[in-house]
């Protein structure tokens, strides 16, 4: 498997349900963890902290309450 480049990485604007490509790319980073996530594969992202998230698992941890 190899490394995805920066080069390839995406910048987006995330929303309710939907997201805008502000800068093209093949992937973007979830927050929590840095994997990639290819724009096919994104389905888990926060439009209030603007962040994407790997799997359901990272976005649960990061709207976590801070204990």
């Amino acid at each position: 498997m190899t490394t995805p480049k920066a080069s390839d990485e995406a910048t987006l604007h995330y929303g309710d349900g939907e997201f805008a490509v502000l800068r093209p790319g093949r992937f973007v980073r979830c927050a929590v963890s840095a994997r990639a996530i290819p724009l096919e594969a994104l389905r888990y992202w926060s439009a209030e902290h603007q962040e994407a998230y790997f799997s359901p698992e990272e976005a649960r941890s990061r709207m976590a309450p801070v204990q």
